[in-house]
């Protein structure tokens, strides 16, 4: 039931007018993350989503100042101590040659870290791009892409990095710059199925009408929209760029020894079975690192 007020003349006096802003305009609600919604966000940080950021806040630590975190030297160790298992001194134990492998296993962080980065800002870019001029321009344009996709997604995204790889030569940039063509394909569909979906919505048609051209709609409505997924993808991408690089480094396709990187640690301590702290200390951290990426990123999904 609603209450309505009476006038002096018997009349029901109307509603109050809904607030409206400086503009003139109703006022909007929800717009702003005031303090309960900010306080829901955080509630929503479970121990799981708090021990992820803390893993990738060491390993992002470690790719900038490995300095600050160990001072043994990466690639020089003491020979009488080789072969030594975990302990207070050496934390990861040490290697054939006596180096510690934490200083190694820190100071490889930087190197799979920028290779990472760099396989997710080609497969972002290069394949954002084809996603939205397939998605915006339709008609044949979108055919020729689409097709153009398809073939990139026919070949496994790991053979189709070593095919590269091995063009380009045995380095880690150039497994990297492999990683983000096996990549381009994925951010390709996500990113043309945001730019369809988005091109069809209200909001978009009626900036059409109002007089927009088609370079106004496509900045300042279409890209900002379909850009959400396709971010939340780039995280995604980002743990699986690790482990691929990882991969390649393993079966020898990075940079040569004394180089320590991850998966060069894990391949040359696959030698020394009396050793098991050479293969399990770096695939651990890799481990862990993929995986809280991926946690990361499903958090970011859940509270879009």
């Amino acid at each position: 039931m609603t209450l309505t007020s009476i006038s002096a003349g018997g009349e029901a006096a109307p509603p109050p007018a809904p607030a409206t802003d400086a503009g003139g305009g109703p006022q909007r609600r929800g717009t702003r993350l005031g303090p309960s919604r900010a306080r829901g966000i955080l509630a929503r940080l479970r121990p799981s989503v708090l021990l992820s950021f803390g893993v990738v806040a060491v390993v992002l630590a470690w790719s900038v100042a490995p300095s600050l975190f160990t001072s043994y030297d990466p690639a020089v160790g003491v020979t009488a101590d080789f072969f030594q298992p975990p302990s207070a001194t050496h934390w990861f134990g040490t290697d054939h040659l006596g180096r510690d492998v934490y200083a190694r296993v820190v100071h490889g962080t930087a190197s799979s870290v920028t290779s990472a980065l760099v396989a997710v800002a080609i497969g972002l870019l290069v394949g954002g791009f084809v996603g939205l001029v397939a998605g915006f321009l339709g008609g044949l344009v979108d055919v020729v892409l689409a097709r153009f996709v398809d073939v990139l997604l026919a070949i496994p995204s790991f053979l189709l990095a070593v095919v590269v790889v091995s063009a380009l030569g045995f380095e880690t940039i150039n497994a990297a710059i492999a990683t983000g063509v096996s990549a381009v394909a994925v951010f390709a569909r996500v990113m043309r199925a945001e730019v369809l979906r988005t091109r069809s919505s209200v909001f978009v048609e009626a900036a059409a009408v109002l007089g927009a051209n088609r370079w106004q709609v496509l900045t300042r409505h279409v890209l900002p929209n379909a850009s959400r997924s396709v971010l939340q993808l780039a995280v995604l991408q980002f743990g699986l760029s690790i482990l691929v690089i990882a991969g390649l480094a393993f079966l020898g396709y990075g940079d040569p020894p004394p180089a320590s990187d991850w998966g060069l640690l894990i391949s040359v301590g696959k030698d020394y079975p009396l050793a098991p702290w050479l293969v399990y200390a770096p695939a651990i951290v890799t481990v862990a690192t993929v995986l809280s990426v991926n946690r990361i990123s499903r958090w970011l999904r859940t509270t879009d």
